[in-house]
């Protein structure tokens, strides 16, 4: 007789995980593992670019090669993400003879651990194991979420009774795209027509912003399509991008475009909405949290504050002021009294500072900085605006981040 799982919550804060893998599910499994805090090594021939941008930014390490038996020297768990039933077994087999548990995304019979499906509602995670039945643990896992949902979705948002695992590919529905804006980084910031709708859907396209433990929470046979684009690096075209939408909506499939922020702020969006009308697909919107508001409060900056600032611009900083592709009329922005928000500006952070002064903001003028805002892993730099590209430099601040000028960076201060 089969005997039934032990449930047991692991705290891996500063051990070792191993992943093998470096594809979709690893993509998906990695940022719960960051986030409970555990040293991951990930040993991959190649990455997904937003496996990538978590090595780049110094939260995993990785081993550019295939697994070697070495690599469990000190491991506590291992996770085995590859589609080839060989090497799984084999990983699987020495994992064993060390008495490692490992997780096998190829064959849950084969492993001596399972990743239940799991839902977080603050500090409370709730995580499910169906007897070996994704689909059913999902369902069950669902059901507690909503149980646990702090408030009720009006009626007319009310999620959509679907049986688990079943697409509108295989009901014969049409098929349809989601713009879903995911929010600034902390995934409990998603909407909660976003979170309906992204537990609905039969494929995630998903870019590089969007919070990982939103992909943990997919169910099991959701394809997952990485569309990241990391800045100044590795990128899939948009077009390539609006035609997974089309090709996928029109073969039947309910896509979810997952989005980091807003769609629509500096997220393109509208190119992806006309390419789906264009064929004839139906899209829906879901305005997401923009960080360009959010990352600032996470900072303790009102991006408007009674008495100090009676307006906001947001902008993007991704061209340089001198370029002629710019379409930013920064000679203007200088002369007003309000707050400026940069995003992706880190690249041109000078040659934007130097201009607004050029054109008459002060160099004194209050400025701050706040990286990967909303998560654990924030970061908040106060400057001026004549120091701060400087101050940036020195304290190896990285995208994502947000640049605030204004005197509202200082509002709240004591």
């Amino acid at each position: 007789m089969t005997s039934n799982p032990y449930p047991l919550g692991l705290r891996l804060g500063g051990r070792r995980v191993v992943v093998v893998g470096g594809g979709a599910v690893a993509t998906r499994r990695v940022p719960a593992l960051l986030d409970a805090g555990a040293d991951v090594l990930l040993v991959a021939p190649e990455l997904t670019p937003a496996l990538r941008a978590q090595v780049d930014a110094g939260r995993l390490h990785w081993v550019p090669r295939r697994f070697a038996v070495e690599d469990l020297d000190g491991a506590w768990l291992v996770h085995v993400a590859v589609d080839d039933p060989m090497a799984a077994a084999s990983v699987s087999a020495l994992a064993a003879e060390r008495r490692i548990f490992c997780v096998r995304a190829d064959d849950r019979t084969a492993a001596t651990a399972w990743t239940p499906a799991v839902t977080r509602h603050g500090p409370v995670t709730v995580a499910v194991l169906g007897g070996g039945d994704p689909r059913r643990a999902m369902t069950v896992r669902d059901a507690i979420r909503d149980l646990l949902a702090v408030r009720l979705a009006p009626e007319s948002s009310a999620p959509t009774q679907r049986r688990p695992g079943a697409s509108t590919a295989t009901t014969g529905a049409t098929g349809r795209v989601a713009l879903v804006g995911a929010g600034p980084g902390d995934p409990e910031l998603i909407t909660v027509k976003g979170w309906r709708l992204l537990t609905e859907a039969d494929v995630v396209v998903a870019d590089r912003l969007v919070p990982g433990l939103l992909l943990d929470e997919l169910r099991p046979d959701v394809e997952l399509v990485d569309a990241s684009k990391i800045p100044y690096g590795p990128s899939r075209a948009q077009e390539e991008i609006n035609q997974i939408l089309v090709d996928r909506a029109l073969a039947g499939a309910f896509v979810v475009r997952l989005k980091g922020g807003d769609p629509y702020v500096f997220g393109r969006g509208g190119e992806e909405l006309l390419a789906c009308a264009a064929a004839g697909v139906p899209v829906t919107v879901v305005p997401g949290v923009t960080s360009s508001i959010a990352a600032p409060s996470a900072a303790g900056i009102p991006v408007t504050h009674r008495g100090v600032a009676h307006e906001f611009t947001v902008v993007s900083g991704h061209v340089a002021p001198d370029s002629p592709a710019s379409l930013v009329r920064w000679d203007a922005l200088a002369g007003m009294r309000g707050t400026l928000v940069i995003l992706m500006g880190l690249k041109n952070l000078a040659a934007i500072s130097e201009t607004l002064i050029a054109h008459g903001r002060p160099p004194q003028t209050p400025a701050a900085v706040v990286q990967e805002g909303t998560t654990g892993a924030q970061r908040v730099l106060r400057s001026t605006l004549g120091a701060v590209a400087a101050d940036v430099l020195a304290a190896d601040v990285r995208p994502p981040a947000v640049v605030v000028v204004g005197d509202v960076v200082g509002a709240l201060d004591g």
